[in-house]
């Protein structure tokens, strides 16, 4: 595939590109100016059936504890409604745009036969959890991950390293092991298990192709190759085909063109048939040529529901608990690594929605403030330390650096005088000392991260990106963008549509970063170190305890958590039983 197969049309500095982000809840697209990035309209569109985590929305049925799943029709209406609304929005000619690309949550597979069509859209099938898309923080198939890891371990297998030592329950192939055992019927009808960053792709262009992104970090295709026939075969000898007659197709390289856009999807979008769609992409590793954070040694936060961690390099080292290193995996040359933090912007989520008093947002909307905004502003001046607690930043487990989806939340130091906000204050720390702890395994690894920068939702909170200055006593900078990822992705249309010859080159004329923002305060960060070792030694305590499942770690720990995630799933399965007459 070349990234010059759609030549560009006369005056570049009249064309423009899409871009398209598919995140957790909703996907946003926006228009942007090839020449200078200027982006000149967006629009929004939230999925019908958001998270599918309770129950089966097509049946009403319960499904298991850590699922969640979604629907992938609710993918092609944010083409339907998102493009054309930021289009309009924009005031440009459709016609003057010459490509489009999208980025997605990474970790988001679902079954599909051999023309696309998702399982669930088999008649039939749709009362079938498995036939759905699995999103990224479907936890499930720990049981699998676990086998896979303790498997490889044993053998020695060259690729676990790649991965900090430890695959998750996120990725591609212990949900297609989960697939394959617990609807055997499904895994058979399943002719490709895609990555929905690629399935959105295909529906574009007509065309499959796997991103060399996904296909990297997710499905563990190192130096060519993915795990052995005889390695997955050892799981379960109806395994042993997954990588080659599943998963396995043609890899795309970031920034190429995967095909042209088809006459439906044109009809679909109101952009002209023919344009660039470029090969898909992560949300995260899209966003580094808009942040102009494409060099070694700076490192790429993309704070939302989760974090997100990426960074590149020109050293291969081996960094415990990493989500992978992948030549090429973000820009073309440069090893690019990936870490993360699989609950952020969820955790303080769910705590103003569970944990908050009415009161709280009842004196919000008197002052005209979100609850998030009342929170923040109760307790911003409160000294470091001064409410007295530490948590531990594991409400939906943790994946960097320790890999376990199996951890669970802590809030120590609570008294019968905490505040609502001093908790709320604590979690926002917790996740700086999680950020923080990854930074320091990147760097004890002989991989230094030398700049901070931010991108995604969370940015917009300084308080919160203060405490992180403070905590990791680095500055930080952020992109200069609301849509970072939407950009990032209209960054590599204009590259596949050929009007800049390569990633950086364009992330140089279209990315933007405001540089150093915010500057650690040394008094701040003097007392948040004696939070952080407190903060270690309950991460080391509760996380690096004797484990099930062949990890191995014994530091005289507890592993209380595993223990209180198995009694909850045996209770919930029991619950869920029919009773015998």
């Amino acid at each position: 595939m070349s990234s010059t197969s759609v030549p560009l049309p006369a005056g570049a500095a009249d064309a423009y590109v899409i871009g398209v982000d598919f995140g957790t809840l909703s996907g946003r697209a926006v228009v942007v100016r090839v020449s200078d990035g200027a982006e000149l309209g967006t629009a929004t569109h939230d999925y019908e059936h958001a998270v599918m985590d309770t129950v089966l929305a097509a049946t009403g049925a319960a499904l298991p504890p850590e699922w969640a799943l979604q629907v992938a029709g609710d993918y092609v209406e944010v083409l339907k409604s998102a493009v054309p609304a930021a289009v309009a929005a924009s005031g440009i000619d459709p016609m003057k745009v010459i490509g489009i690309a999208t980025d997605f949550t990474a970790s988001t597979p679902l079954p599909v036969l051999g023309d696309g069509t998702p399982l669930n859209e088999v008649p039939g099938y749709e009362n079938r959890p498995h036939a759905y898309v699995k999103l990224w923080k479907h936890h499930a198939a720990q049981s699998q991950a676990d086998r896979i890891n303790a498997l490889a371990a044993s053998r020695s297998e060259s690729w676990l390293p790649r991965y900090g030592g430890l695959i998750s329950s996120e990725w591609e192939f212990a949900k297609g092991l989960q697939l394959l055992e617990e609807d055997p019927e499904l895994y058979a009808l399943m002719d490709h298990f895609v990555e929905a960053a690629d399935w959105i792709v295909w529906q574009l262009c007509g065309r499959y192709v796997r991103n060399a992104c996904t296909a990297g970090y997710k499905g563990m295709l190192q130096d060519g190759a993915y795990p052995s026939r005889d390695f997955l075969g050892a799981l379960n000898p109806d395994f042993a085909g997954f990588a080659e007659t599943k998963i396995a197709n043609e890899i795309g390289r970031l920034g190429d063109a995967a095909g042209t856009l088809t006459a439906e999807a044109a009809g679909w979008t109101g952009l002209p048939e023919g344009i660039a769609v470029a090969v898909g992409n992560v949300d995260a590793h899209v966003t580094a040529p808009a942040a102009r954070a494409v060099e070694p040694g700076q490192m790429l936060a993309i704070m939302g529901t989760s974090t997100c961690h990426v960074m590149n390099s020109d050293v291969l080292r081996e960094v415990p608990g990493m989500c992978g290193v992948v030549d090429g995996g973000i820009v073309s040359g440069l090893y690019g690594y990936e870490a993360g933090q699989s609950g952020v912007g969820d955790i303080f989520a769910w705590y103003v929605k569970n944990q908050v008093p009415a009161s709280y947002y009842e004196a919000a909307d008197a002052r005209g403030l979100s609850i998030h905004e009342y929170l923040t502003e109760l307790v911003r001046d409160q000294p470091v330390g001064g409410h007295g607690l530490i948590a531990l930043d594991w409400q939906g487990g943790n994946r960097s650096v320790l890999v376990d989806a199996e951890l669970s939340g802590v809030v120590l130091g609570t008294t019968l005088t905490t505040r609502p906000e001093e908790i709320y204050r604590a979690l926002f720390e917790a996740t700086a000392f999680g950020t923080r702890t990854i930074v320091e395994t990147f760097a004890a690894s002989g991989v230094p991260v030398t700049e901070f920068i931010v991108a995604g939702g969370l940015l917009r909170n300084p308080f919160l990106m203060q405490v992180y200055s403070d905590v990791l006593r680095m500055p930080i900078s952020i992109v200069a963008s609301q849509q970072g990822p939407a950009l990032g992705s209209a960054i590599h249309a204009a590259v596949a549509a050929g009007a800049y010859s390569d990633v950086h080159s364009a992330g140089a004329a279209m990315g933007k970063v405001d540089r150093a923002v915010y500057t650690p305060d040394h008094d701040a960060a003097d007392a948040y170190d004696l939070l952080y070792a407190e903060y270690t030694l309950l991460h080391d305590y509760f996380g690096r305890g004797e484990k099930s499942g062949g990890r191995g770690e014994k530091s005289g720990g507890n592993d209380v958590m595993h223990r209180l995630k198995a009694m909850k799933r045996s209770a919930l399965e029991r619950a869920m039983q029919p009773v015998s007459a």
